[in-house]
């Protein structure tokens, strides 16, 4: 006869869970994203930059939470890629002003469209409602606003200096 083990709250860990669930859906979305896609830093930064605006380099390193010199070089690659444009500040030329550019938004936009099937399918077993309760729980998690890109652009602005 089975013995069932009911679990406590206590017992629920999420961290294995989000960690496998982060792992499998890291290689379909390295496989969809493949040969030359953006990677996830990148899409961070891209919609940040959509979602904010434009922004200085030190504002873009507290908001991402990096190191100096790992920002200049993801803005270095996003840039040689023509996703966003870097402009001196004209109140000081020391510092530069980084803005997402169009073909930026396009190459987000189609990234998050190939990402979406990649959800769809990796998320298969849960419903419409519970990937929204899901995902708005993880946004709150996080701290951080992020809507999809078919929808109004809206936020704060990331300051520029």
């Amino acid at each position: 006869m089975a013995t069932f083990v009911t679990e406590t709250v206590e017992d629920q860990r999420l961290l294995p869970l989000l960690e496998h669930l982060a792992r499998v859906g890291r290689r379909a979305a390295e496989s969809t994203m493949a040969p030359g896609g953006l990677r996830p830093r990148h899409l961070i930064a891209l919609k940040l930059l959509r979602e904010e605006g434009p922004a200085s380099q030190q504002g873009l390193t507290e908001a991402l939470r990096l190191d100096p010199s790992n920002v200049v070089a993801l803005l270095n690659e996003l840039e040689e890629r023509a996703l966003i444009t870097r402009r001196r500040d004209p109140s000081d030329r020391r510092r530069h002003i980084v803005e997402i550019s169009p073909r930026g938004v396009e190459e987000l936009c189609l990234a998050y469209t190939r990402l979406r099937l990649v959800e769809d399918e990796l998320l298969s077993a849960l419903s419409a409602e519970e990937k929204a309760t899901l995902y708005h729980l993880l946004v709150r998690a996080v701290g951080v606003k992020s809507p999809p890109c078919d929808e109004p652009e809206q936020g704060r602005r990331i300051r520029a200096g």
